[in-house]
């Protein structure tokens, strides 16, 4: 049996580890601040003890998770994300332990279109946002002319009528 479908071997920019740090760095910051209110309101109203260990507990959650999402998770998914697009299929390879792969057919794309939040607008980055009946697919941290392009092919594909923003 012959397999005519080839992994994917489109890959993200390299920017994108830089802009999923410092999407990671803010949130867990505005996290830990979060936690740091709550246990200058735990001090100065003189709650229960425990409410203090508490607020311990969840910042060591909290930095743990810190190193992870910042130093770990941008390369990991860096390394390990790959998206193909043909005439017939949407290709999503993702994971490192847990590997993923997702084959949508370019008949069930219903609609296609490209975001930017404020980290990835810092870095010139877009993220794909792919609609299918049953579920959504993203393809993160890509550059402007390619998310466009890749927009575009897989609306002709997909023969998907958009209207121009």
């Amino acid at each position: 049996m012959k397999n005519d479908i080839q992994a994917p071997t489109q890959r993200l920019a390299d920017r994108t580890v830089s802009a999923f740090r410092w999407a990671s760095i803010i949130s867990h910051g505005i996290l830990l601040v979060i936690l740091g209110i709550v246990y200058a309101a735990s001090l100065y109203f003189s709650w229960w003890t425990w409410t203090q260990w508490v607020v311990y507990i969840l910042a060591g959650l909290a930095v743990l998770s810190g190193i992870w999402s910042i130093g770990f998770r941008p390369v990991y998914l860096h390394k390990h994300f790959r998206y193909g697009v043909t005439d017939e299929f949407l290709q999503i390879k993702s994971g490192a332990f847990h590997e993923h792969y997702a084959l949508i057919p370019m008949t069930k794309i219903q609609a296609v279109s490209t975001s930017q939040g404020p980290v990835l607008r810092r870095f010139g980055l877009y993220t794909l946002e792919i609609e299918t009946m049953g579920s959504s697919h993203g393809i993160p941290g890509l550059p402007k002319e390619i998310a466009i392009d890749v927009r575009n092919q897989i609306a002709r594909c997909a023969k998907i009528k958009e209207v121009d923003e």
